[in-house]
């Protein structure tokens, strides 16, 4: 059961510190404004987990660099359509750009597969991913992050953006869910 006036007590363990991610995110920025210098990249954040993520990763780049966002689901309910919908697009072409797409987690990687195959076609001149997250034992396609603060374990995380039921993504940190949590709701 979630218990919404109370998220700590549905955390187990606290696997990533607001402080741990920070001193990180600050240390991938600085390596993001090194390789973009003179590139005025385009920063792809895709929702909506990656809002904590993209806006501290944003203020770490000091470099000129242009923002947007994409919404895209392959999921109707629980269930996978095989697709991708975009319920948001981007709002300008990507042609001959530096884009870097920033996501929350990297799990199974189906559909930021399917998306970077979507965007290589619209001709930009680089194509990368930077991920607060990457969960390997999930991976079910093969595609790899160019850029990355923490590798995890195959446990069922949240906070920092990710979410149960759309509850936890406003928790400072990345905890792991107590399975009782997600077993009551799905029992």
């Amino acid at each position: 059961m979630i218990h919404p006036t109370d998220m700590m007590q549905d955390i187990e363990k606290v696997l990533i510190s607001q402080e741990e991610i920070s001193q990180k995110v600050a240390q991938v920025g600085a390596q993001l404004s090194q390789d973009y210098k003179g590139k005025n990249p385009l920063f792809v954040g895709i929702l909506k987990g990656v809002v904590p993520f993209y806006a501290a990763m944003l203020q770490q780049i000091t470099i000129p660099c242009q923002t947007d966002f994409m919404c895209i689901s392959s999921y109707s309910g629980t269930q996978s359509t095989g697709h991708l919908a975009f319920r948001k697009d981007l709002d300008q072409s990507i042609a001959g750009r530096h884009v870097v797409i920033l996501e929350d987690i990297l799990d199974s990687g189906t559909t930021l597969y399917e998306l970077m195959q979507i965007l290589q076609s619209r001709g930009p001149a680089s194509l990368k991913i930077c991920t607060l997250l990457d969960k390997p034992t999930g991976r079910k396609k093969t595609i790899e992050a160019d850029y990355c603060c923490f590798t995890i374990p195959g446990e069922f995380v949240v906070g920092y953006g990710l979410d149960y039921n759309e509850y936890y993504r406003n928790l400072p940190f990345v905890g792991v869910l107590k399975p009782q949590v997600y077993q009551d709701a799905n029992g």
